[in-house]
């Protein structure tokens, strides 16, 4: 996890661009750089590094001896950074898995470059050469990337939104916009004389559900059944993310998907001779039905295993703080990313562990959530989840890099490996959906016979992150209903339609989280286009534990 940060045509002093800079030195403790463009008027490229790899020779703005005209800022991993340098016969200059971006963008343009990369990514390359700015972000938009840019040339682009906000009321007038960059998108702009860009053109180099251009060690055999398959490539995914020189550990909720991920993370990480136990970590309120879960998977795996008990003012203090590090005032988003939060703070503070592997796209992948059950048709249920899919960077893909990312802590997520959505995504869509009134059966059919986890594990029904922080009896999210009563007056929801239009709150709790948004983000309210709701059944509320079938 970095931070990542360019302008291009300010006419801005230093200090006012290292401020807005700093704003995301969260993303990167371990060190910080801002340069100059060397020869082109107001260019400055800022990096804040969370070393994962190459701690020596890893810094960004990164250049190579080979390519001295080529600038690259990313924040990411490449999976396949060693595959490609046998593949095409690169000379690496560092250790760095990003080095690959480079000598890809040489090889054979930018679009060539992206289609290559196995990984997530957020990239700027600069091509002072051909006076050309690329900016790139990974399929699922696993990494941020939010960009600002007008009419006159200037253009800026950061990991977060906020590392932003000080250029935009400084430099830009009225009209401006900071948007979310797209996923699986690369854009190209012309770098004029005066440091300005020229917007020239954005390609989709990828789309969910294809498959990959780029060659793999392992893929799907003919001569193996759909369950071997989806078995082979999540172990695959699993394993090719141990890339890292820092202690890895897993967030352990006690699902069925972390429980998976922990346990292939566990079996993988024995086999590559990683020596350290695996840490585990879950969170949860007393009588939390995730902390009972994930104590038997843990004793189950062996691992090293943390349990982070939290009560509920914990919970309701990092309200405010979670709202101002996801950017978002989505209602379920932000009940979820507190518990992501505090233990991403425990993390941080009370063990070594820097990489963190997690379950997230599961449920949109598999169709984990319960309303999947109320699906009309499988065709219906298919294009429900290539739609969750394709906005998973404004909901769980964002939760889960923020709420880590505000720790100086790195996420890395299997179940969004392009190898293995792309197969999952290609079988047929009766195949995918819920079965025998259970959630995710083909997927959890697949390890059924594997021993990987209990067996009680492997078919326990859906509970979301944030229902399962808390006892059954007293949920969460009426925990924060309750306290948020007196915080919010009746006439000023009855106002909330005119007071903000665009995603009108309608509840005291979304008036809650709308009022913080709007204190750091004012008129930023397309950064969440919509609020997360269940679909094709009657719901006032995201929380599972209000649906019929989670009762009976």
């Amino acid at each position: 996890m970095c931070g990542i940060w360019a302008v291009f045509g300010s006419e801005e002093d230093v200090s006012v661009q290292c401020n807005a800079c700093h704003k995301i030195g969260h993303r990167g403790p371990d060190c910080f750089r801002m340069e100059s463009v060397n020869h082109f008027m107001n260019c400055c490229l800022g990096f804040h590094r969370l070393a994962i790899m190459d701690d020596l020779t890893g810094m960004q703005p990164m250049r190579v001896f080979s390519h001295p005209h080529v600038w690259l800022l990313y924040n990411g991993e490449i999976y396949n950074f060693r595959l490609l340098q046998r593949q095409f016969g690169f000379r690496y200059s560092t250790g760095c898995d990003g080095e690959s971006i480079i000598h890809l963008y040489c090889h054979g343009g930018i679009e060539f470059a992206a289609q290559h990369l196995d990984g997530v990514f957020a990239f700027i390359l600069l091509d002072t050469e051909k006076r050309k700015v690329f900016i790139g972000r990974d399929t699922f938009g696993i990494r941020p990337c939010f960009t600002l840019s007008t009419e006159s040339g200037f253009l800026a682009i950061c990991s977060e939104a906020k590392g932003l906000q000080e250029l935009e009321l400084k430099t830009i007038s009225s009209g401006y916009k900071i948007l979310p960059f797209p996923p699986g998108h690369v854009d190209t702009y012309q770098l004029l004389a005066n440091g300005k860009t020229a917007f020239e053109e954005r390609t989709r180099f990828h789309k969910i559900g294809q498959t990959p251009l780029y060659k793999t060690v392992v893929s799907a055999k003919g001569d193996k059944t759909n369950l071997e398959n989806i078995a082979d490539l999540l172990e695959a995914a699993v394993r090719k993310r141990l890339l890292s020189e820092r202690r890895i550990g897993c967030l352990l909720s006690g699902g069925l998907d972390s429980s998976l991920v922990a346990a292939l993370l566990v079996k993988n990480a024995r086999e590559a001779g990683i020596s350290y136990p695996i840490q585990t970590f879950s969170i949860g309120m007393e009588g939390s039905p995730d902390l009972i879960a994930a104590k038997k998977v843990a004793s189950y795996l062996g691992t090293e295993h943390h349990e982070v008990v939290m009560t509920p003012e914990d919970g309701l203090n990092a309200i405010e703080k979670v709202i101002y590090h996801l950017e978002s005032y989505d209602i379920t988003t932000v009940r979820a990313s507190v518990g992501m939060y505090l233990v991403s703070k425990y993390i941080k503070e009370k063990t070594d562990t820097v990489v963190i592997y997690s379950g997230e796209g599961s449920d949109e992948l598999a169709q984990g959530y319960i309303y999947f059950h109320k699906s009309p048709s499988p065709e219906d249920g298919d294009a429900e989840s290539r739609r969750l899919l394709e906005d998973l960077y404004y909901f769980d893909v964002l939760r889960g890099d923020k709420s880590t990312a505000a720790w100086g802590l790195e996420i890395r997520v299997p179940f969004l490996d392009h190898l293995f959505t792309s197969y999952y995504l290609s079988l047929p869509a009766e195949d995918r959906q819920p079965k025998n009134g259970i959630e995710k059966y083909l997927l959890r059919s697949a390890f059924a016979k594997k021993g990987l986890i209990p067996n009680e594990i492997l078919w326990r029904p859906k509970e979301a992150f944030s229902d399962g922080l808390s006892a059954t009896s007293k949920p969460w999210y009426e925990m924060i209903q309750n306290h948020l009563q007196q915080q919010v007056n009746e006439e000023d929801l009855g106002n909330a339609a005119n007071k903000f239009p665009v995603n009108p709150p309608k509840t005291k709790e979304a008036f809650y989280y709308r009022t913080v948004f709007e204190k750091h983000y004012p008129g930023a309210s397309n950064f969440t286009p919509y609020f997360w709701m269940p679909r094709w059944i009657e719901a006032s509320d995201p929380s599972a534990r209000t649906l019929k079938h989670y009762k009976q």
